[in-house]
């Protein structure tokens, strides 16, 4: 009898189901181990239902900014004297549940997905025994919400449980008026004064989202600017953004505590100042789900921030334990938690894999305009981590832009000084997230900025942007090259 390799996933987020579907495809027995939900937090209270958040938010920055430009007329009864007050409304709790419909769906398909390949799904917590058979196989007990209990004997075991918001002792979340990012789909109305506290990705995102759909938000950066990982050229682009569409940007602002105060919230501040919403988003970062597992004790390293430590091919310093997604820690970022599963898995099953490259990896900033990253940056080039050249150009020049009345943007672009080869690109624009994909192909590839700029592009288009700075990039390398000879 041919024997089959067992393996056991504990966690459905997409570095979970992903590793599962390979594993599967490779002839693998697998079971996947998950208490919530399979799509995790990145579908059911993160990734998902924040996006789906952001779809309607757009609709009402770009109705609301473009459209007397544009030529567009709103014929309703609104008083003639009072036109500059109209404003397009919004039902949030028709949102809302619609962002949770779509996140259930999704999930759903996920988990239809994983069973039509042959995986087992398994509803419960896991955790590792910490001694390892003889034949190197290794036991997960799992506890069901009934407290029965099953245990499983796995040849290899990928952890991916993921992260949970982070808290603050003096502002612990109350699911009404002080919020972590997982309770604002319960909301049925619209905050009228909401405060953000922190200035990451996942405040920026909600701060945009929210000042759209209507709300006066404040957002409390610690920091000297918003976004304080990204380009800093983005980031004063969508500050000011920000601030022009009337939000209350507070940066070297450090939230204490926050506390209920009859219908609203005060938030004070480490140099005791005091503001007050209706409402305060808790977006201060995340702690990843590893404790209470027995992974420390099954000599599994974590590192000071609890994240578990992994190389390149997603192995723990366990054998025949790996991991993936937010709990190592290495990009918050559901294409990377993927790539870390499916990584594991053809790694373990003996299938041919290439190491995690991080510099291949694009990301987007889902704001308004949208900050797409890929490969080497700003601050790579700036601290002489590489020698690069730089070529950035405001999309006002963009005929595309022109048309659509797009203001704010920008394509910038790295490349090798002697080679042309490019290394990196930051896109500021709608849909950012779209355009940032040829660059992540250059980039991948060692595409230099001439094969870039020789390529066709449609006329006019936003990706006309794309080809024009390769352009300058190749005519500045071309004259460094004339004035050397």
């Amino acid at each position: 009898m041919e024997y089959v390799t067992r393996i056991v996933i504990i966690g459905g987020g997409p570095g979970g189901y992903e590793a599962a579907l390979v594993a599967a495809q490779l002839g693998a027995e697998v079971t996947v181990v998950d208490c919530d939900g399979l799509g995790g937090a990145s579908v059911l209270t993160d990734c998902v239902p924040s996006k789906t958040l952001i779809a309607t938010a757009e609709v009402m920055t770009t109705f609301d900014s473009s459209y007397e430009e544009l030529g567009i007329i709103v014929a309703d009864d609104t008083p003639h004297l009072e036109q500059a007050a109209r404003v397009v409304g919004v039902d949030l709790g028709k949102v809302n549940r619609r962002v949770k419909r779509l996140a259930l769906a999704q999930s759903h398909d996920i988990a239809a997905s994983v069973t039509r390949a042959g995986a087992r799904v398994l509803r419960g917590r896991g955790r590792l025994e910490p001694n390892q058979a003889a034949d190197g196989s290794r036991k997960v007990v799992v506890r069901a919400a009934d407290g029965t209990e099953e245990t499983l004997v796995a040849d290899a075991v990928l952890i991916a449980t993921g992260a949970h918001p982070r808290e603050i002792p003096d502002a612990l979340p109350d699911g009404e008026r002080i919020l972590n990012w997982t309770q604002v789909y319960d909301l049925e109305e619209l905050p009228e004064e909401l405060i953000v506290v922190g200035s990451g990705v996942t405040g920026a995102e909600f701060a945009g989202a929210y000042q759209a759909l209507g709300s006066k938000v404040t957002l409390v950066s610690s920091r000297d600017r918003v976004l304080p990982g990204e380009d800093p050229d983005a980031a004063a682009v969508l500050e000011d953004v920000f601030r022009r569409r009337g939000m209350n940007v507070m940066a070297r602002s450090r939230a204490q505590s926050a506390k209920r105060v009859g219908d609203r919230v005060e938030v004070t501040l480490a140099d005791g100042r005091v503001i007050s919403g209706t409402h305060c988003l808790m977006a201060v970062g995340s702690i990843p789900n590893t404790a209470g597992m027995g992974l420390e004790e099954s000599g599994v390293r974590l590192k000071e921030s609890g994240h578990v430590w992994t190389d390149r091919v997603s192995r723990t310093s366990a054998p025949g334990v790996y991991a993936a997604g937010d709990c190592t820690g290495v990009l918050a970022l559901a294409s990377v938690a993927a790539m870390q599963g499916r990584i594991a898995m053809y790694h373990f099953l003996g299938d041919a894999v290439a190491p995690l490259n991080l510099k291949a990896v694009s990301a987007n900033v889902f704001t308004d305009p949208e900050i797409a990253t890929v490969g080497y940056t700003q601050a790579d080039v700036d601290s002489g981590k590489i020698d690069a050249r730089m070529v950035k150009l405001p999309l006002l020049r963009n005929p595309r832009a022109k048309m659509q009345g797009i203001r704010d943007g920008f394509v910038k672009m790295f490349c090798r000084p002697g080679t042309g080869i490019v290394v990196g690109g930051v896109v500021v624009a709608p849909r950012a997230s779209e355009l940032i994909h040829p660059i992540a192909i250059a980039v991948d590839n060692n595409l230099t900025v001439e094969q870039i700029a020789n390529a066709f592009t449609v006329y006019p288009s936003l990706s006309g942007s794309l080809a024009e700075v390769a352009r300058q990039l190749h005519t500045r390398k071309t004259q460094q090259t004339q004035r050397e000879a």
